[in-house]
């Protein structure tokens, strides 16, 4: 069962990354790069998880969330990280979820976890922002107490 799983799963994914990268060669100009970059990556680790279930050969079944607690607190704390972008902007709401998802999820190391966030947010700046002059929603509160906007 696991086997087929795997393999179906690796399928669809690989059929969603190149429908997307198909999609993606009609944007104009230099708008669809990224998104074709991403829906190839999408579909090679598609065909990754095919290729490793074809190997593996195994048929023993497996649970389908091994820890359903922690799936909720994921969940509930993505419903909260999507309502806080509008108002917080991007960087501050990803910077606290990068935050709070580890620490609700068991991980004690809390300076650990602040270095890992603040890494990943100054790399997410230096993408967006510098390489691909994307900047990404900036939110009403900092606007509104005079920090930008």
């Amino acid at each position: 069962m696991e086997r087929r799983q795997d393999i179906v799963l690796g399928l669809i994914f690989m059929g969603l990354g190149a429908a997307a990268a198909w999609m993606a060669t009609s944007y104009t100009g230099a708008s669809g790069i990224y998104p074709m970059v991403l829906s190839i990556i999408l579909a090679l680790l598609g065909a990754t998880v095919v290729l490793k279930a074809v190997r593996a050969g195994t048929t023993s079944e497996r649970k389908l969330v091994d820890g359903p607690a922690q799936m909720l607190v994921t969940i509930v704390l993505g419903i909260v990280y999507v309502a806080l972008i509008v108002p917080l902007g991007f960087y501050p709401a990803s910077f606290l979820l990068m935050l709070a998802l580890p620490i609700a999820l068991g991980y004690r190391r809390g300076l650990y976890a602040l270095i890992v966030a603040a890494v990943f947010m100054g790399i997410i700046y230096l993408v967006f922002s510098l390489l691909l002059e994307k900047p990404l929603p900036r939110g009403a509160l900092p606007s509104l107490v005079g920090l930008g906007g």
